[in-house]
């Protein structure tokens, strides 16, 4: 028989700092997190802002050798698990670890490591490339990292599909626990990406916005018609899944349950959706299907809505396919707005998101909606949070790639706290 499955802690590290706190405050009051980058020199870029990670020290999740020695995006991994642990109450011992998995995953892994340990090739030659360049660098470390650094032994994976990363993480870890194939699930995504190297990328994809480095916490516009490009994000998130009863058992607060996933592919460009939204529509309903529910029972849908042209017609049109004239009466709104395009974490930080909606029953907004574009025309949610009644919501992440993944969740019975 297929469990129920409950979140029973989140993990949260963000351009607003680390923990729920600062991330909540900022989505329910519509503030953008989105400044200059000060990391490094970005006067020659065409694109210089960011919603770069808040405060944030890895020594808080980490001794200090080992926060020195692993890749950021490792370190953030780290933090949000133990972060999720916490809240959770959910004790690893040698009883039950052998049942408690980790899926954690990123879309780019260790560029932080990859672009110094490049240099330090180029400039000082190959015996002076560092010996943990390549554990620092793949993407499956911050899996592993995490394992070791909980004692989780069940199945440990990291997947990447761009910036469906963390749903597909989710999503899989919720069939793994729903079907008896693991006991708890660590699951999520973490992304540090912003480097010269990182940066450069994605100026020269012309994915981003650099309209709008002057006035940045402009930048970032879904569904806007003056919607130019997305703005890069780094943090990460993490959730603890467990069985409903045994949680309840254990007198866990339940947070939220995952009730549907479905995933698909638009077999069509490595970058541009498919313009008929043909695959992001197949996931929507495969997810609803998944759950049992029509599109009369969701309440929210908190779209991937990334601010490029193409995305946000293309989402528009495929949530049109799914939901029919309730498409015009459904609350959407995009989080990444606020935050940024996190990436491999963005479904993580958008599930937080998602759940915090669910218990405030209030929808956080699309901010920067100025300019009404004739072909996306549902109801984005503008600029101001709403109070709605909500018990299912779905979160959206399409990838570069044609990787899709969304995912269904179900209002909690308890508060989350402000961890």
């Amino acid at each position: 028989m297929k469990r129920r499955v409950a979140i029973t802690g989140i993990g949260i590290v963000s351009c607003y700092g680390t923990g729920l706190r600062p991330f909540a405050e900022a989505m329910f009051s519509g503030r953008s997190g989105v400044r200059r980058i000060d990391s490094f020199d970005v006067s020659e870029y065409p694109v210089q802002i960011a919603a770069t990670l808040g405060p944030f020290d890895a020594t808080e999740f980490m001794n200090p050798k080992d926060a020195r020695r692993y890749d950021m995006y490792i370190g953030l991994s780290v933090a949000v698990a133990k972060i999720a642990l916490r809240m959770s109450g959910l004790a690893i011992t040698e009883d039950n670890r052998e049942r408690i998995g980790v899926y954690m995953g990123s879309g780019i892994g260790g560029i932080h490591t990859l672009y110094e340990q490049m240099k330090a090739l180029l400039e000082r030659g190959p015996r002076r490339v560092s010996p943990l360049f390549i554990p620092n660098a793949i993407v499956n470390s911050g899996a592993g990292v995490i394992a070791m650094q909980t004692g989780a032994r069940g199945a440990n994976f990291a997947h990447v599909s761009a910036c469906s990363t963390s749903n597909h993480s989710i999503g899989e870890a919720f069939r793994a626990v729903r079907d008896g194939y693991l006991d708890a699930c660590i699951a999520g995504g973490s992304e540090a990406a912003l480097n010269p190297l990182g940066l450069s990328g994605f100026c020269v994809m012309k994915a981003i916005t650099s309209e709008w480095n002057d006035e940045p916490q402009r930048a970032s516009r879904p569904f806007d018609a003056r919607r130019s490009g997305f703005v890069v994000g780094e943090g990460a998130g993490a959730f603890i899944l467990e069985p409903y009863e045994s949680a309840k058992a254990r007198g866990a607060h339940i947070l939220g349950e995952i009730v549907g996933y479905g995933s698909s592919a638009d077999a069509y460009h490595i970058t541009a959706p498919d313009p008929k939204g043909t695959g992001a529509a197949a996931a929507m309903k495969l997810a609803m299907a998944d759950a049992g529910l029509s599109p009369d029972d969701i309440d929210y849908i908190n779209a991937h809505g990334t601010s490029t042209p193409l995305n946000d017609k293309v989402e528009t049109i495929a949530i049109k396919r799914v939901f029919g004239e309730r498409a015009h009466t459904v609350r959407v709104s995009s989080t990444k707005s606020m935050h940024g395009h996190l990436l491999g974490a963005a479904g993580s930080i958008e599930a937080t998101a998602t759940l915090l909606a669910l218990a405030r029953q209030e929808i956080p907004p699309t901010i920067n909606y100025e300019n009404p574009d004739p072909e996306c025309d549902l109801d984005y949610t503008p600029n101001t949070p709403v109070k709605h009644q909500m018990n299912y919501a779905m979160s959206n992440s399409f990838g570069f790639g044609g990787h899709n993944a969304v995912l269904i969740f179900k209002r909690g019975e308890d508060e989350i706290p402000s961890e």
